[in-house]
């Protein structure tokens, strides 16, 4: 059975999509099978990331209203064997998502999968709700900025009451990644140190992602970031991410600058 994590923030543009990309493709290369789902309805981003869009021929919505089997509308990657993605509708309204047809999609997927990934949007809507529900673990994305982590805490305060394990008393196990990170503007005080983000929102750290134009560029070229340039500092950090996920003890790595791969140790393990 598949353990089902939910990537999420407050705030849009912090990099969702991408970690989620990421993520999927790094655990898919230590050959976890992997599924990808992207709960956007109306806004779907997930298959350009992955460098799907025009292999899709039917989405989450189409499942989930049962007008096409799950192995229809899953996309398996050409570059990794397990890994997969359900696409969102990009002409239906996140109306159209039913918690009865989530529920039993995300049934099916476990049972495929030892992996579910789940993109949500952005914010504490309808969309958000149903993407976090079925969730075993969250990823809580933040940029150091003020407005991001005040959003994130919104968001954490859901995850531990709006879910199922939240329902049946039991504790959702939540990670903060922290992206876009520039020690140097960090401390200029231009934004947030990582322990200031700590402090506020009181979950164990994942992974310092640092601002990196390879992002863009992956982004841009249709491949996941630890796919399209491995040995980039972005790649690094989100690969050391995923074997956090996986229980591993990573050391945490603190980007000395936008340049460099990765400076100082953070003395911290992975929780």
């Amino acid at each position: 059975m598949a353990k089902v994590l939910v990537v999420t923030s407050g705030k849009g543009g912090v990099g969702k999509t991408t970690s989620t990309a990421a993520l999927g493709a790094a655990l898919a290369q230590t050959g976890q099978n992997v599924a990808v789902v992207d709960f956007d309805v109306g806004l779907r981003n997930l298959d350009l990331v992955m460098g799907a869009e025009r292999r899709v021929v039917y989405d989450l919505i189409n499942v989930t209203q049962g007008d096409a089997k799950l192995s229809q509308a899953l996309i398996r990657d050409k570059r990794i064997d397990t890994l997969h993605l359900l696409p969102a509708s990009q002409t239906r309204d996140k109306d159209a998502l039913t918690e009865e047809g989530v529920a039993k999609v995300m049934e099916e997927l476990r049972a495929k999968f030892d992996w579910v990934i789940c993109d949500s949007p952005a914010g504490i809507e309808r969309g958000a709700w149903l993407a976090m529900r079925h969730a075993d673990v969250a990823v809580v994305v933040t940029n150091p900025e003020v407005s991001s982590v005040r959003d994130s805490d919104r968001i954490i305060g859901l995850l531990d009451s709006k879910t199922l394990k939240a329902e049946r008393g039991e504790r959702m196990d939540k990670h903060l990644l922290l992206t876009r990170y520039e020690t140097g503007r960090a401390e200029r005080g231009e934004m947030l140190k990582v322990d200031d983000v700590l402090e506020i929102l009181s979950i164990p750290l994942l992974g310092i992602i640092p601002e990196s134009e390879e992002v863009l560029r992956a982004s841009n070229l249709g491949t996941p970031v630890t796919l399209s340039n491995p040995n980039s500092a972005p790649a690094k950090a989100y690969a050391d991410a995923a074997k956090r996920l996986m229980g591993e003890s990573v050391t945490m790595m603190v980007p000395q600058n936008k340049r460099s791969f990765f400076g100082m140790l953070f003395g911290r393990k992975a929780a």
